[in-house]
């Protein structure tokens, strides 16, 4: 058994003052997408950012910084929220795939596949 506390969980620092778990988000260049780099303990804001700015940021690895409180990332898991209810293919790239909606609708209606024109 640990007596140490989740990374999640806020712990006492030396001087007394909590420390919370701050998640540093890092962007490497320019236009580039922010990607999570890792996580700073720090009793306040002030500090996480200075820990972050030390920790991801003095070799000029990165251009941009966010830090934010673990706390205040929330989870999505919702499956209605995250899968679209509507059929929304024809947004990719690949459209629709019209032989099989077609072949469904000739099987439906008892029709048979038209043959193909000679020339």
């Amino acid at each position: 058994m640990t007596d140490s506390l989740p990374l999640d969980r806020p712990s006492p620092s030396s001087d007394g003052r909590t420390l919370e778990a701050w998640e540093v988000f890092r962007q490497e260049k320019e236009g580039d997408p922010m990607r999570h780099g890792g996580s700073v303990m720090a009793p306040d804001a002030e500090l996480a950012v200075h820990y972050a700015r030390e920790l991801y940021g003095r070799r000029q690895e990165s251009v941009r910084l966010w830090v934010v409180r673990r706390a205040d990332v929330h989870e999505l898991e919702d499956p209605d929220l995250l899968q679209p209810p509507l059929d929304r293919s024809f947004k990719k790239p690949g459209g629709y795939v019209m032989r099989e909606k077609l072949a469904a609708a000739r099987e439906r209606s008892g029709q048979a596949k038209p043959k193909a024109r000679s020339k």
